[in-house]
């Protein structure tokens, strides 16, 4: 919420994960970025990988979105790296409206 009360709508996605992982810097709280997610397919490694924009306290995927809305395709993306993660929440957060919009998601 910090981040786009400073900031407001209208930058791009990458403006304000840089600022997300400042603020989260800040407060001590650790992420890491664009961690790499294994995908797997009938027990068979794919070479194609799923980043997420942040993974925080090494256990909730987070995807940043800078953007009108939200759409099903951005349920999937998430509901996709929860998966691959094997991690059991996520967090889908778009900072191109107004007010800030969010969603969790539960594995």
């Amino acid at each position: 919420m910090e981040v786009h009360r400073i900031l407001g709508p209208g930058h791009l996605e990458a403006v304000y994960q840089e600022a997300l992982e400042i603020e989260l810097a800040l407060r001590g709280i650790p992420f890491e970025h664009k961690p790499e997610l294994i995908i797997d397919y009938k027990g068979h490694t794919l070479e194609k990988r799923y980043y997420p924009d942040l993974r925080v306290l090494g256990e909730i995927v987070v995807e940043l979105k800078a953007s009108c809305g939200l759409y099903p395709t951005d349920d999937a993306q998430i509901i996709n790296s929860l998966k691959c993660s094997h991690h059991d929440v996520g967090l889908l957060i778009n900072f191109g409206e107004v007010s800030l919009k969010w969603k969790r998601f539960v594995a």
